[in-house]
């Protein structure tokens, strides 16, 4: 082989070799760990390196913890990295909330990051509230007056409750639901215009932030509208509802006394028929009567007589019955 190939191979072998070597030992970092009053070993970079861990990721979170003063080793940092979490999301909120004066370690930080919450945007909550307006809840008072109220609620997140604690949607729930208890039980509307204060009060005193992410710290009522005469609607609807009640009642005793008038139109028709049927068989009695000697000829005479007798006061009685039969 010609030596001047074999000099080049050597010096890409050699450059190659130079890179690895420097890729398995970051001797950058570790120096300037070193300068920063880092305690981390180039071992561990190594070993950092082979767990697919990016040894810069977990030099330049401890630089940082450290010249800020927090206590944070290298193993929790990897421990977090592997696990999914964001490592600088959760060292700017230790550091954050360190100045802020607010207790957060390590441990509880991580715990938030993993379970889903910006730790960082928690510990900027808790240092400058939010407010929350919530959207217009709608109650009606002892007179039947319904109230629209609006409300600001001021929160800051509660740090200790941001694993496991209720969210923004649980907080404007129970605002709303106090600010209904509230407006229900007033004698009238005028009370809850003169004083809206007074639902302030009574909601901030329900401990309404039990068992959410966040501390209420107050609740002021922007606005109050007075809405629909509720109470007057329903009185109105219910007098439509009995007169339609009492109207049907009524149909159901017309058609029951119809039925009835029905009914008794029957039986006087069916009284008729017997009355007649019995009158058809006076004759036959009659003849009967002949035959067997009990009616005598002068009897059967006083009897035509009295028919005719009575016909003669029938029609005097009734003296235009003959003219409209006529007609």
């Amino acid at each position: 082989m010609d030596p001047g190939i074999s000099l080049i191979l050597i010096i890409v072998g050699g450059v190659v070799a130079l890179f690895l070597l420097l890729y398995l030992l970051p001797v950058n970092l570790w120096f300037t760990a070193q300068l920063s009053n880092v305690k981390i070993s180039l071992l561990n970079l190594v070993l950092m390196r082979l767990r697919k861990v990016p040894p810069s990721l977990v030099t330049n979170a401890m630089i940082t913890s450290t010249k800020a003063g927090l206590r944070i080793t290298s193993n929790e940092i990897e421990t977090h990295y592997l696990a999914g979490g964001n490592v600088n999301k959760v060292i700017k909120a230790l550091i954050s909330a360190d100045k802020a004066n607010i207790p957060l370690d390590f441990k509880l930080a991580t715990a938030i990051d993993l379970a889903g919450r910006d730790v960082f945007d928690a510990v900027q909550l808790s240092v400058n509230p939010q407010v929350i307006n919530t959207p217009p809840v709608a109650a009606v008072a002892k007179d039947g007056i319904q109230l629209v109220a609006k409300a600001r609620v001021t929160v800051r997140a509660n740090i200790n409750q941001l694993v496991g604690g209720a969210g923004e949607e649980t907080i404007l729930a129970r605002v709303g639901e106090g600010i209904v208890t509230t407006i229900g039980s007033s004698t009238n509307h005028k009370e809850v215009l003169e004083n809206p204060d007074r639902i302030s009060k009574t909601v901030l005193s329900k401990g309404l932030d039990s068992g959410t992410a966040f501390e209420i710290l107050s609740i002021d009522i922007a606005d109050i509208d007075i809405g629909e005469n509720v109470g007057a609607k329903l009185q109105t609807d219910q007098a439509e509802a009995d007169l339609k009640v009492a109207n049907a009642r009524a149909e159901e005793r017309r058609a029951m006394a119809v039925a009835n008038e029905q009914e008794m139109r029957a039986k006087a028709q069916e009284a008729k028929a017997k009355v007649i049927e019995a009158e058809a068989q006076v004759p036959m009695a009659m003849a009967e009567a002949f035959r067997n000697g009990n009616l005598g000829i002068m009897d059967y005479y006083k009897m035509q007589n009295i028919q005719a007798d009575t016909d003669m006061r029938t029609s005097i009685a009734k003296p235009n019955s003959g003219d409209k039969g006529k007609n």
